[in-house]
């Protein structure tokens, strides 16, 4: 007998928030305008060799001067919240001291324009571009940058706090820390597992006090929280030494931020493995770092498969490519990954409120003749990710909002213009914007809380 299908109807939560992302040195460009001090990430653009064709953030996409257009764009898609960073160096230009308010005026701006056409913001108070004034003074390893960050939190928000219920104080700590710190291949490029350990510290810590100082700041309806990247590891086999890698590597890159952040503790299986490299933590630091979230943010884009490795390193696990489809970031295309993951977090840290604020991929896309931009393996990766995330709704996980990862095509850190996650097609030398396929998929899943995917 032949196979029937038939739609099955996907409908949200009354109330889901859907919204778009980005970040501020990725699209803002502008960086020598209005007074704005240089960040890391201008600094290591011009390493040779550091970033994709000597790419750099100095126009990206020009949204400083072209966020109405990006507004209207937005809420020409329906799109319900938007989801972006400040620029520390636009606001305090040395990291500390003098304050520009020209920078904040150009956020006043942005925010009354957002309000202005019912699109909610969320921010992020940190997205990576640290003022590089202080680096030159030790960078995220110098406890002084954590009243540096409080300072910073509390100019911005006593700023914007009547108007912004939503704020993240950091962005994906792992990234930070170890891609910045530790590995070398983020700014500010070091190779210092020590100084990764203790970055990773200063930010959680930097967190939990900021947190009080965003609530006094706001009002009763402020929500404040977190962003952070963890990743569903798979064993390559069943056996209990590959089972073992999967829980090693989870703990690794996924509890050594969330145990101190809901408990207030550091995973002791990650200080076993590599102990020499133990932060410096003083009295009453894992107290302030577990003060009470409102949401958890999770990015999330593909899982790791994982076994043991008995070799002589720190770090006794290997990786796998198992076969499938990949993205131009040569990340797995696995669906499944993001329920897992959210599953094993409401077991493990039961969050009140869960948002996604970043999922997508990056494609090599194609533009036909008349313009269009009909990238439909995004619009199927985008389906089948939403879908797990319906799933794992449907088993209890309190995900409220799911953010695309991203608005534009945009600057993509170390592979600079090469990889494309937006929605919207950015032509880089005019700055044109072209809403692709994935983008009107996109609005009418906003408008309908959903979407009809065909079962067999």
């Amino acid at each position: 007998m032949a196979a029937t299908s038939s739609n099955q109807q996907i409908t949200f939560p009354a109330g889901f928030i859907w919204g778009a992302a980005t970040a501020a040195y990725q699209i803002e460009g502008a960086v020598e305008e209005d007074g704005r001090g240089e960040s890391i990430w201008d600094t290591f653009c011009r390493v040779p060799g550091a970033v994709a064709n000597g790419d750099n953030g100095d126009v990206a996409c020009d949204h400083y001067h072209r966020f109405q257009e990006d507004i209207d764009l937005m809420s020409s898609l329906g799109i319900q919240a938007y989801r972006f960073s400040i620029a520390w160096p636009r606001i305090l230009p040395e990291g500390i001291g003098k304050v520009n308010t020209t920078g904040l005026d150009f956020y006043d701006r942005l925010v009354d324009a957002l309000l202005a056409k019912e699109i909610v913001p969320f921010v992020t108070l940190y997205h990576w571009d640290l003022p590089q004034a202080l680096q030159d003074r030790g960078g995220w390893p110098n406890r002084e940058i954590v009243e540096a960050f409080v300072n910073y939190t509390d100019v911005v928000t006593r700023r914007l706090g009547d108007r912004i219920l939503h704020w993240s104080t950091h962005n994906e700590p792992f990234c930070i820390a170890w891609l910045g710190y530790g590995v070398g291949i983020h700014a500010p490029g070091l190779r210092d597992f020590q100084a990764a350990f203790q970055t990773a510290h200063h930010l959680l810590l930097s967190h939990g006090l900021a947190v009080p100082v965003i609530r006094t700041n706001g009002n009763s309806n402020t929500k404040v929280g977190i962003v952070v990247n963890p990743t569903w590891a798979d064993p390559v086999t069943d056996s209990p030494e590959d089972r073992a890698a999967a829980m090693t590597f989870m703990a690794f890159q996924n509890r050594w931020f969330l145990d101190p952040l809901f408990s207030g503790i550091y995973p002791d299986s990650v200080l076993a493995m590599d102990g020499q490299h133990e932060p410096r933590i003083t009295d009453g630091d894992m107290r302030a770092i577990a003060a009470p979230l409102d949401f958890l943010g999770i990015n999330y884009y593909n899982r790791a498969v994982v076994g043991a490795d008995d070799s002589d390193g720190p770090f006794p696990v290997r990786f796998y490519r198992p076969e499938g489809e990949y993205t131009e970031m040569d990340w797995e295309v696995y669906a499944p990954g993001i329920y897992n993951l959210l599953l094993w977090i409401q077991e493990q840290y039961a969050p009140t409120t869960v948002y996604i604020t970043e999922n997508g991929a990056a494609f090599r896309d194609e533009q036909s003749a008349d313009g269009k931009i009909a990238d439909y393996r995004r619009q199927v990766f985008l389906q089948d990710y939403i879908g797990q995330v319906d799933r794992a709704i449907q088993a209890g996980v309190p995900v409220r909002g799911y953010f695309v990862w991203s608005l534009l095509d945009n600057f993509e850190w170390s592979h600079g213009y090469t990889k494309r996650f937006g929605i919207t097609h950015v032509d880089f030398r005019t700055l044109e914007r072209t809403p692709k396929q994935s983008a009107e998929w996109y609005a009418q899943v906003i408008k309908q809380n959903g979407f009809s995917r065909a079962q067999s």
